[in-house]
């Protein structure tokens, strides 16, 4: 058992003093509990937006097309701010950085509750995603940085249960909120809760990291930018009419695959000067690559399930918004209350018993999904919902937990940024083959004459084949992954 005075904080005596041994574990543990309820509230925004698409389109008067930017801008500003955050976690302390996240958040909650038209809340959507990509590596690299080895896997079980129950219950609260007051009430709801949690912060987050001075390189921000927020925009955009004047998807993708490519090539040149904006050292761990590919996997499976699942449920089965709400949330509360469990289990047994089954469990359930149909029982959705709720709940907390335990200490900010980055490309990635793939095959179903449930039903059988066939590929992967021996040696 390491020394908590020693080990648990890495604190500079700079920053802080250093406590007594139980003062710090005590501090530890309100510094992650603080960063876990702003987590939750932020990440609980983003899927928000999800059932109030039809009703803003309602209020505002403005088209499809249109509202749906209030998705697209948060995901565009989600996938450019946060490769820069590797980059602020190391040249800023823990309680400043809080502050900043915390603030755009409450900032564009605030102005979303008071938006009177379409543009103005597209901004607030914008800045609040802006606090929302920097939570979500804050607390990641905390807990790296905090917790000792023997107990990450627990910890990052909270983590898990942050990322899980927030877009589980999202959609079920917005669907009663707008089933009894106005639109507005989703922000009028939060905006208490954001100025609590930056009150409580600003007060109590004690910094419990080393800042590192290092030049920002504005070049490679803009090709950042280029590179993640060309290809999440192209990539969300699969299978969306397009709009008169704007460049086809397949450009935009294309764009973004080229800057990426030239932003990988700088940040190795970058690496050598010792100020990289994103140190890709990281994949110099094969543990962490795999975890990352293994990662990128399940993601585009989650989302593209995301999607799908209520689709079917609205559009096939004919249930409403809220029935669809409650018939998805036991899944994403088990997978939420499961992660501390599996994290304990993860620290006794490692990774390999967790997810080997896990991956099993989910690509069978996709494959099951490929039998959906309009006389499929409703019972056997949520059943089968629940059962792939513990395969994802058996996974992404080794996953985190291994992934950022493989790379030494001074690149925990850096993998924590990759790790946000591959979540959102993946998870765009995933909805677009899913949808694009659905919308294809029921285009072709209609045309051959079947009736239009019929025809998206098997589109979204479709969908749920291209999904199957990935998770294939998840399992070949789960078995290269390893429980790091030890932790990194700082020095090498």
């Amino acid at each position: 058992m390491t020394n908590p005075s020693a080990d648990a904080g890495n604190v500079s005596p700079d920053n802080v003093v250093a406590p007594v041994a139980a003062d710090t574990v005590e501090r530890n543990r309100l510094v992650i509990n603080l960063l876990l309820v702003a987590t939750f509230v932020v990440i609980l925004n983003e899927t928000f937006m999800a059932v109030a698409i039809p009703r803003l389109m309602r209020d505002l008067n403005v088209t499809a097309g249109a509202v749906q930017w209030l998705t697209t801008a948060f995901l565009l500003t989600v996938s450019v701010v946060i490769p820069v955050t590797g980059f602020l976690l190391q040249r800023m302390n823990t309680r400043p950085i809080f502050v900043l996240a915390m603030s755009l958040f409450t900032l564009g909650t605030l102005i979303a509750t008071l938006a009177s038209n379409l543009g103005v809340l597209i901004l607030a959507r914008i800045i609040q995603a802006s606090g929302t990509a920097i939570m979500m590596p804050l607390l990641m690299t905390t807990v790296m940085t905090l917790a000792p080895p023997e107990t990450r896997g627990k910890t990052m079980g909270f983590i898990s249960t942050v990322i899980s129950v927030a877009p589980a219950i999202g959609p079920t609260i917005s669907g009663i909120i707008l089933n009894y007051l106005s639109w507005r009430w989703m922000f009028v709801l939060v905006l208490p809760i954001s100025l609590g949690a930056l009150a409580l912060g600003a007060r109590r987050i004690q910094n419990v990291t080393t800042p590192h001075r290092a030049p920002l390189d504005a070049v490679s921000v803009v090709l950042s930018g280029f590179a993640f927020g060309g290809l999440v925009y192209g990539l969300s955009h699969i299978g969306v009419p397009a709009t008169p004047g704007m460049l086809p998807t397949g450009i935009w993708i294309a764009v973004g695959a080229v800057f990426l490519g030239v932003f990988i090539m700088r940040q190795i040149s970058l690496q050598a000067k010792g100020y990289p904006l994103l140190d890709l050292r990281t994949f110099d761990s094969r543990n962490f690559t795999v975890s990352v590919l293994l990662m990128a996997i399940m993601m585009m499976a989650l989302f593209g399930t995301i999607i799908l699942l209520p689709i079917y449920l609205q559009n096939v089965l004919a249930l409403s918004t809220l029935q669809t709400g409650l018939l998805l949330l036991p899944g994403g509360l088990l997978m939420g209350l499961l992660g501390p469990h599996v994290g304990r289990v993860y620290d006794k047994v490692g990774p390999i018993r967790l997810m080997v089954p896990g991956v099993i469990v989910v690509s069978s359930v996709l494959w099951a999904m490929t039998l959906l149909s309009p006389s499929t029982r409703v019972g056997y959705i949520l059943a089968g919902h629940v059962v792939m709720s513990v395969g994802f709940a058996c996974l992404f907390t080794p996953l985190f937990t291994v992934s950022l335990s493989s790379v030494k200490p001074s690149l925990y900010s850096h993998g924590s940024a990759v790790i946000g980055t591959i979540q959102q490309v993946a998870g765009a990635a995933g909805v677009a083959l899913f949808v694009a793939l659905m919308s294809a095959r029921t285009t072709t179903l209609a045309s051959q004459g079947l009736a239009p449930i019929d025809a998206l039903s098997g589109g979204i059988r479709v969908g749920f084949l291209c999904g199957a066939i990935i998770s294939l590929f998840a399992v070949a992967c789960v078995f290269f992954v390893q429980k790091p021996a030890r932790p990194p040696d700082v020095s090498r």
